[in-house]
């Protein structure tokens, strides 16, 4: 199963089940979750975490190497729809972050509400070093979450980041022991299910203004992505990943 989902304690848990791609979810994948998130509405509150020993790798890339328009555009739509789930969904979404976050995997964290780290996880976009952009999320709402220079760093120098760097820049809420994360985010539901529902919703609902502002600049972003499709960066940098090599891109033009 690619997703696990579980009821504990007021909350429903969705974990990404791909370990041997580090939880790198495709279009299936991420409609598997949506559908978990959409089918949510009845706990006071919603977990995405990871199998062991990783968060989220964002985007599938191997079909980055021999790419067509139609599979980019499907890919892309379908990170789109998952984190329009996310900000869409009635109930606070919390990030259980439990290894490495990369790439979409770190706008997954952007779209969600809250995110609690442990200790050994880690944070970063890849964009640029794999022949992509981070252009839902992190080249747009972040600058809000974080400060534009700080996004800006993350978006196009691709660099790791540890739990305590990315509580420090407000990527996270709080950083704790790996084995008392899930006990942490089970406090944090039970202190969320103290509180009014309907009213957590209209702040939820409220919240969302600079996502709802920065939504065109995720669908031109996406545009100009699938417009780049096949070219030799995008071709470049899949085929390095995929190969576990630095990338040699082509210069400037």
């Amino acid at each position: 199963m690619d997703v696990i989902v579980t009821e504990r304690k007021s909350a429903t848990w969705i974990r990404l089940n791909r370990p041997e791609r580090r939880n790198a979810f495709d279009p299936e994948m991420a409609l598997e979750i949506v559908n978990a998130i959409d089918g949510a509405t009845a706990s006071r509150a919603v977990v995405i975490t990871g199998s062991p020993g990783s968060f989220c790798s964002g985007g599938s890339l191997t079909s980055l190497a021999h790419p067509t328009e139609r599979e980019m555009r499907y890919m892309y739509e379908g990170s789109l729809r998952l984190f329009d789930a996310i900000r869409r969904c009635p109930r606070p979404v919390i990030a259980a972050v439990n290894g490495a976050a990369a790439g979409g995997g770190n706008e997954l964290i952007v779209a969600c509400d809250l995110a609690i780290a442990s200790k050994s996880a880690t944070f970063g976009q890849t964009g640029p070093r794999v022949g992509s952009a981070p252009v839902t999320g992190a080249t747009n709402v972040m600058s809000i979450q974080i400060g534009e220079k700080k996004a800006k760093e993350l978006s196009m120098l691709c660099r790791r980041y540890t739990a305590e760097q990315a509580l420090e820049m407000g990527l996270v809420n709080a950083v704790v022991d790996d084995e008392a994360l899930d006990d942490t985010v089970d406090e944090w539901v039970q202190e969320l299910s103290q509180l009014s529902a309907r009213y957590l919703e209209i702040t939820k609902v409220s919240s969302n203004l600079w996502w709802n502002a920065a939504r065109d600049s995720f669908s031109s972003g996406l545009g100009m992505l699938i417009q780049a499709v096949g070219s030799p960066d995008m071709v470049e940098g899949a085929n390095a990943f995929l190969d576990k090599r630095k990338p040699s891109f082509p210069d400037p033009q």
